[in-house]
């Protein structure tokens, strides 16, 4: 059974109970028993579609959230070194358990009941495993710490195994019912739990000519399947999707929080997948942060922070961005006073669009979240505030 990573538990930050809590109350919109979602709809197109080209029988697997680190990692061929297991980018709930940080978590689970099912297993069969997932992620229009996915495994048993050109067919069968028209593109990859592992790139259909990844893929890694207990006549193909940006060039979607909207101008537009029809945008308001940090953070560090600071409040922030980092120990002492900083941190600017769904926010507003995501970033000894709450030191 797999461990946490370093010295332990008690090297790592693991989830508080509150954490661990409101990390569970959040909307799985795969769900059918949590209501309807057009996410939903994507799912039943993507499975319909390989269903259809193997004509196969289709096993639905959902799993728990709180999975093993063993599934979520050993399981899937990540090596006991992979920097995906800090916690940076993992959510541990205690030295065994996580919450799983993709739906391909959920695949060992689903390739042992297919193993146990012996000689009465079908020649081929898609294993579907879709479900929201927890990512310590950058906050953005295209970027939630609480996405979408969906695993769709194609395994058969047999002489001939699953092959490059299999997948090549799945990509564009997936391609063609998901996003017709649009252009896509594959690019080489490496995964623990594929051979000749493919990227996945849409065109996002804007004038700048962006390509957006929306799937990882190859063909089923062996020791994946030995390990559950699949003899050596399986093989098969593994693809992993992101949901939200399939969903969001579907329909032209332009912000993910969109997606979990209470505006019912916007949520009677997530039933279906017609074409997204623009609700007014309130406007935005911007605030640029100079704050010291401990290491050399990325943008993922600084939004996971954000969200752990705001709370229900997070949907309020847009984006935030790093606009430049410069070495403490390169700014002048003025500077260094002014931020309390020590030579061995990092200096950061940063810019903060705040643009609630729902409603306006007065410049008092703006300020109180400011100063909020500022003294969840700044990690000096002064801090420069935009308001001063009771209680609160200038």
């Amino acid at each position: 059974m797999s461990v946490l990573p370093a010295a332990g538990a008690a090297a790592v930050r693991l989830l508080s109970p509150e954490q661990l809590a409101r990390d569970l109350a959040v909307r799985d919109l795969t769900d059918p028993a949590a209501g309807p979602h057009a996410l939903q709809l994507v799912v039943e197109r993507a499975v319909a579609a390989l269903a259809a080209r193997w004509d196969c029988p289709v096993r639905v697997h959902r799993g728990e959230r709180v999975v093993s680190v063993a599934d979520n990692y050993d399981h899937l061929n990540y090596r006991a070194d992979d920097v995906t297991r800090d916690a940076r980018y993992t959510r541990y709930v205690d030295g065994r358990r996580m919450l799983r940080s993709h739906s391909s978590a959920l695949v060992p689970g689903a390739l042992r009941a297919l193993a146990a099912e012996g000689a009465g297993a079908p020649e081929r069969v898609l294993l579907v495993c879709p479900g929201l997932v927890y990512r310590r992620d950058s906050i953005d229009r295209l970027h939630s710490g609480t996405p979408h996915q969906l695993d769709l495994w194609y395994l058969t048993r047999g002489p001939v195994p699953a092959g490059p050109e299999d997948l090549t067919g799945m990509i564009a069968a997936l391609a063609g019912a998901l996003l017709p028209g649009a252009g896509y593109r594959t690019e080489e990859r490496v995964h623990p739990y594929t051979l000749a592992g493919r990227q996945l790139d849409v065109a996002a259909g804007g004038d700048d000519g962006a390509w957006v990844e929306v799937a990882e893929c190859g063909l089923a890694h062996p020791g994946v399947l030995a390990g559950a207990g699949l003899g050596p006549e399986w093989s098969g193909l593994a693809l992993g999707m992101g949901l939200d940006r399939v969903l969001m060039l579907l329909k032209g979607v332009p912000d993910i929080r969109l997606l979990r909207s209470a505006d019912p101008a916007v949520t009677a537009q997530l039933t279906d997948l017609a074409p997204y029809r623009p609700v007014s945008a309130l406007p935005a308001v911007r605030r640029d942060l100079s704050v010291a940090v401990d290491g050399a953070d990325l943008a993922e560090d600084l939004g996971d922070r954000v969200r752990d600071a705001l709370g229900a409040d997070a949907d309020c922030v847009e984006s935030v961005e790093i606009l430049s980092a410069t070495p403490c120990r390169d700014l002048p002492p003025q500077a260094l006073a002014r931020l309390g900083a020590r030579p061995d941190q990092h200096n950061l600017l940063v810019k903060v669009i705040l643009r609630p769904l729902e409603r306006t926010l007065t410049d008092a507003d703006a300020n109180l979240l400011r100063d909020r995501v500022h003294a969840a970033l700044h990690q000096g000894t002064v801090h420069q505030w935009a308001s001063t709450p009771a209680g609160q030191p200038q």
